[in-house]
Order: structure tokens, then C-alpha cells, then sequence
């Protein structure tokens, strides 16, 4: 336990804040700047209201550090970030909704390894096959379903939409 928590070259200080940076205070402070616009823009539309969706990770929510706590520890503080944001927000009377999408495995660098020169990246279909009931990594098509869900659901607000083939359920959360 020693080497893996306190003699890991990654485990630094500065290993820390760097992914915490990455992670956490872009999402309050791209939000915060276009809550104007945003509130604007619901304004046209008295049904409708206007939509932040941040990309958090389900490494946020499960209890195993997967070899990365400075990650999961980012990706938990954006969770919290979301929901406080949309309290805030809605407490304050104004028509925009603030909501996450956690992924689970999906192909990228961080799960790949690499991506191509045209910025996509592969795993193959067997790869997390033991560890994701739905026997497969996540493709573009979840993806793009689970936002198109989080914007066009009016009644979605502070939430978190989990995309992860079952994956929490296996490792628990």
C-alpha cells in the first residue's frame, strides 16, 4: 500500500493540482461567464429553458481509486461543482439548467492509450468486456443520446446522467 499510495512518481503535489485544474475550475468559470447569455437566450423562448451539460466521469462516483486518486478525486469535485452550480443557479430565478453526463469506458487517450490523426481513439470490443455488463466500450451513438436527453429534458436539472453499459453496477459505487 505504501508503494502505491506514497512512492508513486505520480502521486506528486503538483500531479494534483494540475488535474484538479483540468477538471474542476473551467466548468465554474465558463458557466459563471455565459450565465448572461444563457439566461438571454431562455428568455426568447418561455418554454424553454437554456442548458449547461458538463462532462464529469463515472471515476467521480465509484469507490475504487483505479490507480488514479487525484482523478477521480477531480471528477468527484465536478460532480459536487454541477450540483451546486444548478442550486445556485435555480435559486436564483434564472431559466438555466445545470446537468452532467459521467461517462463510463469510452474510447479516448486516457482508455486507449493514443488517438489517431484524426482524434479518435479505439479500444477493442473485448477489452472491458469482464468489467462492463454491457460487453463493450461505449460508443459515439450513447454518447450523443445521452445529450441529446440532458438538453431537450426540460424537467432535468442538478442531475447527473450515468453512460457507462452498467459499469457502476459491477463495480459499485
Amino acid at each position: 500500500m505504501k508503494k502505491n499510495l506514497f512512492d508513486n512518481s505520480d502521486a506528486t503535489f503538483e500531479d494534483w493540482t494540475d488535474t484538479y485544474q483540468t477538471n474542476v475550475p473551467q466548468l465554474f468559470f465558463t458557466t459563471t461567464a455565459l450565465l448572461p447569455l444563457l439566461q438571454a437566450a431562455s428568455e426568447g423562448t418561455p418554454a424553454w429553458s437554456a442548458t449547461v451539460i458538463n462532462i464529469t466521469s463515472i471515476s467521480g462516483m465509484i469507490k475504487s481509486a483505479q490507480h488514479h486518486f487525484s482523478y477521480n478525486a477531480s471528477k468527484a469535485a465536478a460532480l459536487h461543482l454541477t450540483r451546486m452550480l444548478a442550486n445556485e443557479v435555480a435559486g436564483n430565478g434564472l431559466k438555466v439548467r445545470i446537468n452532467s453526463i459521467a461517462p463510463g469506458v469510452f474510447p479516448s487517450e486516457m482508455t486507449a492509450g493514443e488517438s489517431g490523426g484524426n482524434q479518435k481513439s479505439h479500444i477493442p470490443k473485448d477489452k472491458y468486456a469482464e468489467k462492463v455488463p454491457a460487453r463493450r466500450p461505449g460508443q459515439d451513438k450513447d454518447m450523443a443520446g445521452a445529450v441529446l436527453f440532458a438538453v431537450t429534458n426540460q424537467y432535468l436539472n442538478g442531475q447527473h446522467v450515468v453512460v457507462d453499459g452498467g459499469y457502476t453496477l459491477a463495480a459499485g459505487l
